[in-house]
């Protein structure tokens, strides 16, 4: 498959030139979207949704319960639809637990420590409950629990990896958009978990409707599960997909008709750090010239920086400022290819975003 084929086809399984009706859906088509940056995630979706989504209607969807976020794959934070986070955990916390092994006996937190938490956690989180990170760290410490130093984040990690918290409605924050949410029993908030029959397979299913054409390498880098077990993954799931190029190893793209592409979809597009159309491959080669990754990342620091993708390449990154007070100031581009689009479509593209945060 060339890479025009690709582009044009992965613009549409992301969602990005066939948009989803709704917040929800596209969290459900795309499963886990990454989310760390809580702004980023949210403009993720909303670039993925039809008409003018705002902030306000992305946290309205974590308010009804749609959406949540926690700790779903490579001991990243990502946006989930709620009822499907129990069983991504089931195929992707135990990796997560055995990498964070190290960082816990470093912090001394064994597991009488974690069950200790545990108990504390739950009890206050009982009968609905919701608690924002600084007031969960207080349960913590008055209950003989250190969260000093980065104790405390990592104790949230480890209680949202057994998939008894997550993190649900967001905490109103006047004179912007808000950077925290409150943390809730899973158990309580979560009323209608999904239980594929297969979840390794329905795993794979949902990267590939999401993100494909892509193959199991990819796969492996996004979930991060070996490579044994993302080849194990795409067997299992043979019927559900289709193979769109054998050339080397088979990428695959969904069974049936991809999204049909909007006759209104942007040809430019800003979107946000850390963005599944860049990120989520093991080779970024094909959306990306080889010469501009180190002005995006992974950097050194983890940072991969926002984009602007222009026909499905990206051309470039932007910034902006999200401090009090300073989150209505202008987005600011910076090209890394001249003449890969106009100053019209680059400056209608971070007025959608301005549109989206300011209103």
């Amino acid at each position: 498959m060339n890479s025009s084929r690709i582009i044009e086809r992965r613009l549409r399984s992301h969602r990005l030139t066939a948009p989803a009706p709704s917040i929800a859906a596209a969290a459900e088509h795309m499963l886990a979207t990454q989310g760390q940056e809580f702004w980023g995630g949210r403009w993720a979706l909303a670039s993925r949704t039809k008409g003018a989504s705002t902030v306000r209607d992305v946290d309205a969807a974590f308010d009804r319960g749609e959406i949540v976020r926690s700790w779903t794959m490579r001991g990243t934070i990502h946006v989930i639809p709620a009822r499907d986070l129990g069983w991504v955990l089931s195929v992707t916390a135990e990796r997560q637990r055995n990498a964070a092994a190290a960082v816990h006996r470093a912090e001394g937190i064994d597991a009488d420590e974690l069950a200790k938490a545990e108990r504390l956690a739950l009890t206050a989180l009982r009968g609905g409950n919701r608690l924002s990170r600084k007031e969960l760290f207080a349960v913590l410490e008055g209950g003989g629990v250190s969260t000093a130093s980065q104790r405390g984040y990592h104790l949230l990690v480890a209680l949202s990896l057994r998939g008894l918290v997550c993190q649900g409605p967001v905490v109103p924050r006047p004179a912007g958009p808000t950077r925290e949410q409150y943390i809730v029993r899973t158990d309580e908030w979560v009323t209608d978990a999904a239980s594929p029959a297969d979840p390794l397979a329905e795993l794979f299913v949902r990267y590939i409707t999401s993100h494909g054409p892509a193959g199991a390498r990819d796969f492996a880098w996004w979930s991060g599960l070996p490579l044994g077990v993302a080849r194990a993954a795409a067997e299992a799931a043979s019927d559900r997909i289709s193979i769109a190029s054998d050339d080397r190893e088979p990428t695959y793209v969904a069974a049936g008709k991809a999204p049909r592409r909007s006759a209104a979809a942007h040809e430019v597009l800003a979107l946000p750090p850390y963005e599944e159309y860049y990120i989520s491959y093991a080779d970024r080669t094909s959306v990306c010239a080889s010469e501009f990754l180190a002005h995006i990342g992974p950097a050194i620091n983890g940072i991969v920086r926002p984009t602007i993708v222009a026909r499905g390449q990206v051309v470039g990154v932007w910034t902006h400022s999200l401090a009090l007070g300073r989150h209505t100031d202008s987005p600011v581009p910076e090209l890394f290819a001249p003449g890969a689009a106009t100053d019209a479509e680059i400056g209608a593209a971070l007025d959608r975003y301005r549109a989206f945060i300011t209103a």
